[in-house]
């Protein structure tokens, strides 16, 4: 039996969940889904300036984890921008953080899009 999947605390959701080219049509092949996790490793990691180590502490998780998380949502990214498709930054286990901690890499977690929902409103995907 797997072990269950840890969930990541994520600071806030993104501002913008789709991106891509303007003279595109929307259709299931030309979208490249990205987990809310695997855009929080790009916020921390590229955006913020921190190291795999400290991600991972901010995410709670293994920096094995952020590692494999991080590449993943640079492959997708890559893909996005070289083979001009559709990115949707939607789902995955993560829950977000309850704005209450200093360690908070997002200065204060004022861009929660959901306030105080339970977990299951706030993951599913």
């Amino acid at each position: 039996m797997p072990r269950p999947r840890k969930w990541r605390k994520v600071c806030c959701l993104p501002e913008n969940n789709l991106y891509g080219p303007l003279n595109m049509q929307y259709n299931e092949e030309s979208v490249i889904l990205m987990s809310i996790e695997e855009y929080e490793t790009i916020r921390l990691i590229d955006l913020q300036g921190f190291m795999q180590e400290k991600a991972a502490e901010q995410m709670n998780i293994a920096r094995t984890t952020v590692q494999r998380i991080y590449n993943e949502a640079r492959l997708k990214l890559a893909e996005a921008l070289v083979n001009g498709k559709i990115l949707k930054i939607e789902g995955g286990d993560y829950m977000l953080c309850n704005g209450l901690e200093k360690s908070c890499g997002c200065g204060g977690c004022g861009r929660h899009r959901f306030g105080n929902q339970s977990l299951n409103e706030n993951s599913k995907g």
